[in-house]
């Protein structure tokens, strides 16, 4: 059983996990940069991934998967209209392309995809930020 957070605690974490989500933005464009176009992605998924936990622990949501994390998005965010559906998809879509390039062979990404991704990614982590901001969480 995981421990209840204090709200100091709680809110140290959602700014934690909000810079981790900004750096590792930096990291795929570093990575794209140098060619690394898997790890790009890779990294881009995860700057989402790590916003999408911040959010949750805002909120009070757990999960204990990736999966799980894509499904409690959809269903506390997505389709109540806290985040545009076009949002959601960008980050099923990071999902997939990042499972894929992890577990299956010969997956390639390119630099298009990094140049039309990286900008979706940044504007889902904004929306995320507003949200947190506009509850006070940050």
């Amino acid at each position: 059983m995981k421990e209840t957070l204090d709200e100091q605690s709680c809110l140290s974490l959602i700014k934690y996990r909000i810079d981790r989500a900004d750096q590792t933005i930096l990291e795929s464009k570093l990575l794209a940069k140098e060619g690394y176009y898997n790890a790009a992605i890779n990294r881009l998924y995860y700057a989402c991934f790590y916003a999408v936990l911040a959010l949750f622990v805002a909120n009070g949501i757990t999960t204990v998967t990736h999966a799980g994390v894509k499904t409690m998005l959809g269903l506390n965010f997505i389709s109540k209209g806290l985040i545009p559906n076009e949002h959601g998809k960008t980050f099923s879509r990071l999902f997939e392309i990042r499972h894929s390039g992890d577990y299956d062979d010969f997956v390639y990404c390119d630099k298009e995809m990094i140049d039309e991704y990286t900008p979706k990614a940044e504007a889902f982590i904004h929306i995320i930020r507003r949200l947190l901001e506009e509850s006070g969480k940050l």
